[in-house]
């Protein structure tokens, strides 16, 4: 299950092999394959399916590549807030609004907007998925069939059987020749490539320990007060989408997926158990499923370990930041938050000026700007890059830990990859009016994890 130290936007490992659900991504491209590129008048068209921030940032970063034309013409939200406020947004950008030409007619509110905005599109352009990362599958599914390339973002998956799911649906894209980013951007990052590259020529020695920290006050939707609001309960759960397990795999999938990923790269492989510790604290009334601090500790087949920890409480000691340990020395993945990453690598294991070894000479690039460049890129010159597998893979790992506290049990990656826990296998038939997947009891409250009690699934 080693990684190879391959581009960007290559495979960069091979899959778990023995979990008899998940079959091996297939090698990128064969020369045979379609050739998909933008279309004749060599403008690459783009769409948006997830107008909130994330979106208006992935459509920026999009529109900002300098690399033939490219323009904006669709948008699609279950919210007309949102949707204006990104049009007006980058339509009014001094740098990239002549980019934009979005419509009313190409606008679109509703669950069947994804597929609204995708047929605005050509073969061979793009599409944008930035919606709660529950709804990834389904709107990759149409994409693929209408032989669009696509940027998704992270995580990519949020439970077992859709990871599977995706690996699956992605062999599909794969004999397409589909261009695919996953906005895991950190590995695009070109002072932690030097620094990956760096490990793994020994400059730290063997790694037998990883750590790894998101440690923060309330951060974005994680906690989420009671519904005093007219939207209904499945639009108020997608509004607050990172309080609700099966819209977004929670707190932990989407806030320590980056340094859980940047962390098995450094170490060039994935674990292959976990068991973990999480509570919730000072909770007051609020009605998410998460955990307010997580601990995870995964276990490499080397027996190597990376610790990681995640907090969402005011007032405690904060860090963002992860770091390797060799039998030589200590390397600094990341200093705090994703950019700049300020890399370096120490003789020893502290931090002494005296004892730095190497780090980054010049600025850093910003990797948001990258992972997009070199998407583009790929798509321009028709190399191959599919980036699904190792976000499904970043998506799984994370995952695990979060089982593994949410029922208080060690979890392998094969029993977690082997699961059966759905959490929204409906997920494809919502409408606006549908009920949610997860339904309030008499109290308002939905139900939580309960540690040690309920044992085979994260929650009832």
């Amino acid at each position: 299950m080693k990684l190879e130290n391959k581009s960007p936007g290559s495979s960069r490992r091979e899959f778990l092999k023995s979990s008899s659900q998940v079959a091996a991504a297939t090698t990128l491209v064969a020369a045979s394959a379609q050739h998909v590129h933008a279309a004749e008048d060599n403008t690459i068209r783009v769409a948006l399916v997830g107008c909130g921030g994330r979106g208006t940032g992935a459509a920026l970063n999009a529109l900002s590549v300098e690399n033939g034309p490219i323009q904006l013409v669709a948008l699609a939200d279950v919210f007309e807030k949102n949707l204006r406020s990104t049009h007006t947004s980058l339509s009014k950008h001094k740098r990239v609004g002549s980019k934009v030409d979005v419509p009313e007619e190409r606008q679109f509110i509703g669950f069947d907007g994804y597929k609204k905005a995708i047929d605005c599109l050509r073969p061979g352009d793009v599409v944008i998925f930035a919606t709660p990362p529950g709804f990834r599958w389904v709107h990759y599914t149409y994409a693929i069939e209408k032989g669009l390339n696509v940027f998704m973002e992270k995580p990519v998956t949020i439970d077992a059987p859709t990871s599977a799911r995706m690996l699956e649906i992605n062999k599909k894209a794969l004999d397409k020749n589909l261009k695919v980013g996953v906005g895991l951007m950190c590995r695009h990052c070109k002072v932690r490539q030097e620094l990956f590259d760096r490990i793994q020529n020994g400059e730290i020695g063997d790694v037998s320990l990883l750590r790894a920290y998101r440690m923060a006050g309330p951060t974005a939707s994680a906690a989420v007060p009671p519904n005093t609001t007219d939207l209904s309960e499945l639009q108020y759960q997608i509004k607050n989408f990172h309080g609700f397990l099966w819209l977004s795999g929670g707190a932990v999938s989407d806030f320590l997926i980056h340094n859980i990923d940047e962390a098995c790269w450094m170490k060039n492989d994935w674990p292959v158990r976990v068991h973990s510790v999480g509570g919730r604290h000072y909770r007051g009334d609020m009605i998410d499923q998460n955990f307010d601090s997580y601990g995870m500790e995964y276990t490499f087949a080397d027996g190597a370990k990376l610790l990681v920890d995640g907090r969402t409480i005011a007032g405690c000691k904060q860090e963002f930041a992860s770091y390797a340990h060799g039998s030589k020395g200590l390397a600094v993945i990341s200093s705090a938050s994703h950019t700049p990453a300020e890399s370096r690598i120490y003789d020893g294991h502290n931090m002494d000026k005296d004892k730095l070894l190497w780090d980054w000479p010049e600025r850093e690039e910003n990797p948001y700007q990258l992972e997009w460049d070199d998407l583009i890129a790929a798509i321009r010159n028709d190399t191959p890059y599919n980036e699904v597998e190792r976000g499904v893979m970043a998506s799984a790992v994370t995952s695990m830990g979060r089982m593994a506290a949410h029922t208080g049990q060690e979890i392998t990656l094969e029993q977690f990859m082997s699961h059966d826990h759905e959490f929204a296998p409906n997920i494809a038939d919502l409408t606006l009016d549908s009920e949610s997947p997860l339904q309030a009891n008499a109290d308002g409250r939905y139900s939580i994890p309960m540690p040690g009690l309920v044992k085979k699934r994260e929650y009832l």
